[in-house]
């Protein structure tokens, strides 16, 4: 199996998010990182990297630019969004939630049309349960 690791870097303001412009002891800040065939993608905000502020005020604008942010290393790296297995979403006001589900299923739609999402977190149980 490929180990190898690619860092695909980011850049705010024009800076290399890296050392001079990070802490040396600082992490090394990569917008997405491939090693073998898995994808990491950093988390994004629909903010401007030129000018690291916001784009727009509009919860739904700013979903599609995070999309399309999250779609271009996806698609740089040589995968598409038909392959993504997980996402994570942070909402700042839960006032949000549908407007980012309807937006999100309207771009999938569109970019990796699924036909069904489900996530499951369980819990293994200590003890062997009988069967």
């Amino acid at each position: 199996m490929d180990r190898k690791v690619k860092y695909y870097p980011e850049y705010w303001g024009g800076k290399k998010l890296a050392y001079p412009h990070v802490a040396p002891e600082g992490p090394k800040f990569s917008r997405s990182v491939v090693v073998g065939n898995l994808i990491l993608v950093s988390g994004c905000e629909a903010m401007n990297p030129e000018t690291v502020k916001a784009k727009t005020n509009v919860f739904e604008e700013q979903m599609t630019i995070v999309l399309n942010k999250i779609r271009a290393p996806i698609e740089e790296a040589g995968s598409s969004t038909n392959h993504i297995v997980k996402t994570l979403i942070l909402l700042k006001n839960l006032a949000d939630y549908p407007g980012m589900r309807k937006t999100e299923l309207e771009y999938y739609q569109k970019h990796a049309p699924f036909l069904v999402e489900i996530e499951v977190i369980g819990v293994i149980s200590r003890q062997r349960e009988p069967t």
